[in-house]
Parts: C-alpha cells; structure tokens; sequence
C-alpha cells in the first residue's frame, strides 16, 4: 500500500505542519495491535475531537444557509450530509480509503472497504488539521469536501427511520431481504430489497448490508 502523506495533502488541500497527526489520523487499531507500536496511536481520540468539530461546523453552515429552516428539519439534513455512509462516501472521493493502515486481519476482512471505518479516518483526519492549524482550516476542509455535495435527506440517515414511520401509520410492516451479492471478500457489493407486508416496494445496493438496506429505504419512499 502507497503510504505518499504528500500526495493525499494535496489532495485534500491541507499540509500538515506536524505530520504525525495525518499519520495517526490513518492508524487503525488493528495495525497497532498486530504490530505491537507502543509509540504511534490509533485514529480513535483524533475521530472524537473530530466529529465535534464537525458537527460544529456542519451545524453552522446549515444554520446561516437555511434561516427560515425549523430545528428538526436542520437536524434531519445534517444528519444526510454527517452520517456515516454519506461521510465514507465523501472520503472516497478523494481515496481516503487507499491510506488507511490496517492490520492484516481487517484488511483480509474488508476492512479498507467499510463505512465505519471510512467514515472514522475521515473525522479523524478532520480532527488532526484542527489540532494541527486550528478551526479555520477544519472548517475549510468539512466546507469544500462535506457541505458543498448535493444530498437527498432520505439517502442516507434517514430513509429506514422514514419508511419505518409511514408504514407504521398505515398499519404496515417493513422489512428487508438480501437479494444477491458480488465483488470479492474486500470489496462485496450488496443488493437488497425493501419489502412492506412482504411486497417489495425498493431495491437498492452498496458496499455493506446496512448501506444497501439504507438505499432500498429510500428507493421505496419515492413511491410510498
């Protein structure tokens, strides 16, 4: 795996005074653990302060671009734009992933391919250039690469709390089945179906069952 900070600095458009804290930004635990590095952390803090930071800055953002906008319908769009496969999708987009340290055991696993874990390095990652250069290049940062992409509200967070709701309120119940899967053991891509009172009603996909549940949900919901 190509380890160039360089390259990935560029392409996030930050550089790092202190370099250290991209590289534990990158560190799973799994590669601590397997190799026993007493002197180098994992992303684990550094997604903490992270996710505040972000969220902080998320909230703003929507708060000045949405004035006539009530709390829960603010709080339901960030959660589209913060939320885990959302996030993960947006680190992809500029390869995140290929920069991960992984162990060996997470990587055979899929590990490199995983919402969750995309999603951490990414808050991680937004936790070091807070640490490193403070609120201003953080909030650039979550700016350019978080809040400037087109979301759907019922993409993400959302949808299966939604479709779970509606269907609720007409006596209906919502479940979801696997329908196939392809792609090798790191990089699986799922289908699956959303049914109401076992008829189906969305199909989606994605790299984990839980995100192709979450496409499927708001499949159904452009019909129900």
């Amino acid at each position: 795996m190509n380890y160039d900070y360089s390259e990935l600095e560029e392409l996030i458009g930050y550089h790092f005074g202190d370099p250290s804290l991209l590289e534990t930004a990158l560190t799973h635990s799994s590669y601590t653990n397997e190799r026993q590095i007493n002197k180098c952390e994992n992303y684990e803090r550094q997604e903490f302060l992270g996710d505040a930071v972000l969220e902080l800055v998320s909230s703003d953002c929507l708060y000045r671009k949405h004035p006539e906008m009530p709390e829960g319908e603010l709080t339901r769009l960030r959660a589209a734009y913060v939320c885990e496969p959302a996030l993960a999708d947006c680190a992809r987009k500029f390869g995140l992933e290929n920069y991960i340290r992984l162990g060996r055991g997470e990587e055979s696993t899929g590990g490199r391919s995983r919402d969750s874990i995309v999603s951490d390095v990414c808050e991680a990652v937004i936790g070091g250039i807070y640490l490193d250069g403070g609120l201003e290049p953080a909030r650039e940062f979550v700016l350019s690469h978080v809040m400037t992409r087109k979301v759907d509200v019922f993409l993400y967070k959302d949808a299966k709390s939604e479709i779970q709701i509606r269907a609720q309120a007409r006596g209906s119940v919502v479940t979801y089945e696997v329908t196939g899967e392809s792609g090798p053991d790191h990089a699986k891509e799922f289908f699956v179906n959303c049914l109401i009172d076992g008829q189906p009603a969305g199909s989606g996909r994605g790299r984990t069952k839980k995100g192709a549940q979450q496409d499927a949900a708001a499949d159904a919901l452009r019909r129900y």
